[in-house]
């Protein structure tokens, strides 16, 4: 893929819509694309790593965190503290990575506003919805996947609502149909936006010999292009 700037890749979705997975081949097939680690209270589940899965951290420190506005966005999830530090994503746009997170519409809506007020942060940000076309393909997708309790699927179907709701407020929204199909659409999203003129590096616009048009005898080359933009 040609240089570019870094995106910041926001992808956003209703539990057991499936942007878990999505994000999981996005990674897979873009070496430049990196995860941003979420901080939380919870406690690790088995088999989860500290600094890979997520930073686990005490609810104290959270709060000093917060409070020093470490935080490019944070959120109560069922009585749990999730947020993403602001230095771990600049950092890596500083160093020219596309940085990819998973947040809810909420948190979206929270790096939207800071990127109103940061020159990296807007230039680089994506935000990409994904979700079934119906909320009875969600509910089926949910017991599905047999992870929750009943009272929980209803919690979680509730939230959907009102997540599904502000899909307009997103560059870009994806039906959910099958994982092949959502991974090949968000595949398509990410190297557009990479191809984006506003993205290209100063250096590729420079004129050289070996990329300027050549002028067939009569014809004026700029005359021919102010023509063509008519």
């Amino acid at each position: 893929m040609q240089p570019s700037a870094p995106l910041l890749l926001l992808i956003s979705a209703p539990s057991g819509a499936g942007k878990t997975t999505v994000c999981q081949h996005l990674l897979a097939a873009n070496p430049g694309l990196s995860r941003a680690v979420t901080c939380t209270t919870r406690p690790p589940r088995p088999g989860e790593k500290d600094g890979v899965d997520y930073h686990f951290v005490e609810e104290a420190a959270f709060g000093r965190e917060v409070l020093a506005g470490g935080f490019l966005e944070y959120a109560s999830v069922y009585g749990r503290s999730y947020g993403t530090r602001k230095s771990e994503v600049i950092d890596k746009l500083n160093q020219g990575q596309d940085v990819l997170l998973t947040v809810d519409v909420q948190g979206v809506a929270t790096i939207q506003a800071q990127a109103s007020r940061d020159t990296l942060l807007k230039r680089s940000l994506v935000t990409l919805f994904l979700t079934p076309s119906t909320l009875q393909i969600l509910e089926e997708r949910l017991r599905r996947r047999g992870t929750d309790s009943e009272e929980v699927c209803r919690q979680r179907l509730a939230v959907a609502r009102h997540e599904i709701d502000q899909w307009h407020r997103f560059d870009y929204l994806i039906l959910s149909t099958t994982i092949t199909e959502d991974v090949r659409r968000a595949q398509c999203i990410y190297e557009a936006e990479k191809l984006r003129s506003t993205r290209c590096s100063p250096q590729l616009m420079e004129p050289s010999s070996a990329t300027q048009i050549p002028e067939r005898p009569g014809i004026r080359t700029d005359a021919g292009l102010r023509s063509i933009s008519r």
